[in-house]
């Protein structure tokens, strides 16, 4: 038996703190950026793959933190996931096997759409997570999962992580209320599995708006293209009929939500970025990019070559509503503060629920560096400042850490404290960052260059980089 590879990063941990120091963009961010595949659909595709009549494959599955975490937790199920060059080829188990634990690290996705599944195994499953997980809202679907007859166990607070799932024998489905208000993947987590319940599942919701729709309609869409029969006719209650979920092969879209960033990018230093594959028709909330960029006083043009997003000469203030798209918040809410009016954000109350308190979190950090900052009952009023650098707290959260990394770029000695943390979706951020700006400086020494050929006056066209000086965070800008 080979030697086990000692030097391949084990994914499903989560990464060491690590420090960082924003790079500022020496000169409009200008370039091409191809970004790994969709978490939301790639963790879809998984559970429904295990769950299929037979085999299927997934290309361009996103290789993280959260989608490792979930391949892990379907294996203790008795699923065999063979990870393969041209991509993962997935057998359901046989029957489900009970007996094990599942580590959820801070993925919502594993933590809320793997119990579901621990109704069709053949003993109990034991669920844990990381220490921030513990906070996460479960109650919900830790209460729907005891409607349909398993018996769920506690060992910390009451109906959070980590707890015990042991199933019903007959597994059955039938009707269960839930409040959904803190997180549609309650929803999603019980129609994913409602097919192979006897009779079938009806879930119906009752609270506040439930937020992020689009995931939900993401659900029900994969499961009509696995043949799945799924009424969805009136609002706030889903109706998943008994019956076989077909394999399906996958090719996975790109995550248009960890496109946010290096989008915005070109939006705050006035450069141009160009996502490519980005599709014409999607149900991923990350589309809304398009619009919000675009009313932030972005160019947005969706074409052969992809999205590309130009930077003009202004930053605007804006009013958003971003209740079905709320994981661009922090990219979003770090725009706002550059721009040049106030910019209030709505529909986003339940994110305080999602990796940390995300408004709380932006508001500590926004003020620390100049911006005034009022946290409402959904979301956030900002109101721009000059600003400075200094440590950046991303409290383990990747989307806080892209904020940050957007802030830097125009402001002056801005540090993060912890950049690892967008291993969870995305491990080539900072080497994909770094790149954007070496490709952009690039582009513009082209730029000289040609324009030298052209004036043939001009003896050595000096690089971008040339007498490049750090800037003192007192004399930092909002925009460059």
């Amino acid at each position: 038996m080979p030697e086990p590879d000692v030097t391949q990063p084990d994914q499903t941990r989560p990464a060491e703190p690590q420090p960082w120091p924003a790079p500022q963009a020496p000169v409009p961010v200008t370039a091409t950026v191809v970004v790994p595949g969709s978490k939301s659909e790639t963790n879809r595709a998984l559970v429904l793959a295990v769950l299929a009549d037979g085999p299927s494959s997934i290309v361009n599955g996103l290789d993280a933190r959260d989608t490792a975490l979930m391949r892990d937790a379907l294996r203790a199920l008795g699923a065999t996931i063979d990870e393969r060059p041209d991509g993962w080829h997935v057998t359901p188990p046989a029957s489900f096997v009970g007996g094990g634990s599942v580590a959820c690290g801070l993925a919502g996705t594993v933590m809320r759409f793997v119990p579901p599944l621990a109704l069709l195994a053949d003993g109990p499953v034991s669920f844990d997570g990381d220490e921030q997980a513990y906070a996460r809202p479960m109650a919900p679907l830790l209460g729907a999962l005891r409607d349909l007859g398993a018996d769920v166990t506690t060992t910390r607070a009451a109906d959070a992580l980590p707890f015990t799932v042991t199933p019903a024998q007959n597994q059955a489905g039938g009707r269960v209320s839930i409040d959904a208000s803190s997180s549609s993947q309650f929803v999603s987590a019980l129609l994913l599995v409602g097919a192979r319940l006897r009779g079938g599942l009806e879930v119906v919701h009752e609270g506040g708006q439930v937020p992020s729709l689009p995931h939900i309609a993401m659900t029900v869409a994969m499961l009509r293209e696995r043949g799945v029969d799924v009424d969805d006719s009136r609002a706030d209650r889903w109706v998943v009929a008994e019956g076989p979920i077909a394999a399906r092969d996958v090719a996975v879209e790109p995550d248009l939500s960890n496109a946010a960033p290096f989008l915005a990018a070109a939006a705050v230093t006035g450069g141009a970025v160009t996502v490519p594959h980005w599709p014409t028709g999607t149900l991923q909330p990350g589309d809304q990019l398009r619009d919000i960029l675009a009313v932030f006083g972005a160019e947005v043009e969706l074409g052969e070559d992809g999205l590309t997003v130009r930077g003009t000469d202004q930053l605007l203030g804006t009013d958003l509503d971003l209740g079905g798209a709320s994981e661009l918040t922090p990219v979003v809410a770090a725009l706002a503060a550059l721009a040049r009016d106030t910019s209030r954000i709505s529909g986003v109350a339940h994110v305080r629920g999602h990796e940390t308190d995300r408004l709380a979190a932006l508001r500590t950090e926004l003020e620390a560096m100049g911006a005034r900052v009022h946290e409402t009952h959904d979301g956030l009023t900002i109101h721009p400042r000059l600003l400075a650098g200094g440590e950046f707290h991303t409290y383990a959260d990747h989307r806080m850490a892209q904020a940050g990394a957007v802030l830097g770029l125009v402001v002056p000695d801005v540090v993060l404290d912890d950049v690892a943390c967008t291993s969870k979706t995305m491990p080539t951020f900072v080497e994909a960052w770094q790149q954007m700006l070496a490709d952009s400086v690039t582009e513009v020494d082209e730029e000289l260059a040609t324009e030298e050929d052209v004036d043939p006056e001009v003896d050595d066209p000096p690089s971008v980089l040339d007498g490049l000086l750090p800037v003192s965070s007192d004399e930092s800008r909002s925009r460059p």
